[in-house]
């Protein structure tokens, strides 16, 4: 009977109609189990009642065992916002469905054990898993550090603040100043994750099939490093049946976007909504989704196409016309959504050769997580809060009360505006920047050095670059 029911499973399930709203095709292998127990229900061997009191997710395979899903932390979640008793699922999936508070997870390793289960023949505790307990088992390894880095250090100040703040960051300047080196030693300073956060970041990897066996909660924050030929569907998202994209699997961390000028400009465009929303929305003529995508941004370009303006001893072959040319390959729009332009200049001799090494990553991330708490203070991270977890969230709302500046950093920041022709945008990021700033130095209130340092890192909005 177990191998006929199988059978019925695999030829139904691309027509299943049962589950949700009638007019949506149902796909994927999440259905299997939920179709078998219904079978089984309409063959009078399962209490129809009982199956109403739980969602029911797993993949069979042909000798009856339940393999794990994917999305089983967003299906949990739905399970306790329809007010089910519990959520049925494969075992692999148990973990991290259990994150979930007030729904009850069943892990089943059959589709018999779920019909012993359902019938009342088995008894199974519900799953749980205690999430202090994973956040404080998670030790910090990072094969990578900031002290590995020669000189460089205004760079150095910039991640900083970057990260303090979840700021995003350009680095221009000539091949071989350490942009790349910089840009993947940001992750290690990064702050550690809120649960809200965390929970967050889970659902999307879970959905993408990017979370380990057994895992319950993606405790680290993501670094996303796609290739320049990448896709705008690879980057934002899309198919058939909307997946998320590079922006979205960095959600809650870094994207790293290395030579910014290869990409494509189109694609570039594209994530205009996410740096600006936060949110990514894909539509299809059949269902429109929306993804998070909140990440900081973390860009590298040379200064010109040649990539030696500025150096002290490599002379620029470019034309003005090719500089300027090369440089209007990322527009302005976009640019105005990255609060820190920071040129990295060539390293000098006596700073290669130097034995002493820099600050660590782990000192520089005591800083940033001190700042952060600061900011979850300030912002009540949590229910109840203003729905935001660091500085770059701020709205413009949220800004006139937490940004305010003095009579000094007014006519300082005036003065930058009517001298550089900052855009409006230019000026909300600056105030963004100057209040991270002010976090790091422990003031309650922004300065006018915290608004200097912050106009210091708008290169791209000076005449030079022009």
């Amino acid at each position: 009977m177990k191998s006929a029911i199988i059978g019925q499973v695999k030829k139904s399930k691309n027509y299943y109609r049962g589950c949700g709203s009638t007019d949506i095709r149902k796909e994927g292998t999440v259905y299997d189990l939920p179709i078998a127990l219904g079978l089984l229900s309409a063959q009078g061997l399962i209490p129809a009642t009982v199956l109403d009191k739980h969602l029911i997710a797993g993949e069979l395979s042909l000798d009856g065992a339940v393999r794990p899903i994917k999305g089983a932390l967003a299906m949990a979640m739905l399970a306790r916002q329809m007010g089910l008793y519990g959520f049925i699922l494969p075992v692999d999936n148990a973990n991290e469905a259990a994150v979930v508070d007030g729904i009850r997870i069943f892990p089943v390793k059959s589709l018999t054990e779920a019909n012993a289960f359902l019938n009342g023949q088995l008894e199974i505790p519900p799953h749980k898993v205690d999430i202090e307990q994973i956040f404080s088992s998670h030790h910090r390894i990072d094969s990578i550090d900031f002290s590995d880095v020669k000189g460089q250090e205004h760079v150095k100040r910039a991640l900083e603040i970057a990260a303090a703040g979840g700021h995003n960051v350009l680095l221009i300047g000539p091949p071989g100043t350490g942009k790349t080196m910089l840009s993947k030693r940001l992750s290690t300073i990064l702050p550690d994750m809120t649960l809200e956060e965390a929970i967050e970041a889970t659902k999307i990897h879970s959905i993408a099939g990017l979370l380990g066996k057994g895992q319950a909660l993606a405790v680290t924050r993501p670094f996303r490093a796609p290739h320049h030929t990448i896709t705008n569907a690879g980057l934002i998202g899309g198919g058939n049946i909307p997946r998320p994209g590079e922006v979205s699997l960095a959600h809650n961390g870094v994207l790293f976007l290395d030579e910014l000028t290869e990409f494509d400009r189109r694609t570039l465009e594209v994530m205009r909504q996410p740096l600006e929303d936060g949110t990514v929305t894909i539509s299809r003529s059949t269902m429109s989704l929306t993804f998070p995508a909140r990440f900081l941004l973390v860009a590298s370009m040379n200064s010109c196409k040649c990539g030696f303006l500025g150096h002290p001893t490599k002379p620029c072959r470019c034309t003005s016309w090719e500089i300027r040319k090369y440089l209007s390959s990322i527009s302005g729009p976009l640019l105005d959504r990255i609060d820190l332009h920071i040129e990295v200049p060539a390293l000098e001799s006596r700073d290669l050769i130097a034995k002493a090494q820099g600050e660590g990553s782990a000192e520089i991330r005591k800083r940033v997580n001190q700042a952060r708490k600061i900011q979850e203070a300030r912002y009540h991270v949590g229910a109840g809060g203003d729905g935001i977890f660091c500085n770059a969230q701020l709205n413009s709302r949220q800004m006139k009360k937490y940004c305010a500046l003095d009579e000094e950093s007014s006519k300082l920041i005036e003065m930058a505006i009517n001298n550089l022709g900052f855009s409006a945008r230019a000026y909300d990021r600056i105030l963004k920047v100057a209040r991270t700033i002010a976090d790091l130095d422990g003031e309650e209130g922004i300065r006018s050095n915290h608004v200097a340092e912050a106009i210091q890192y708008r290169s791209l909005d000076r005449e030079y670059w022009r």
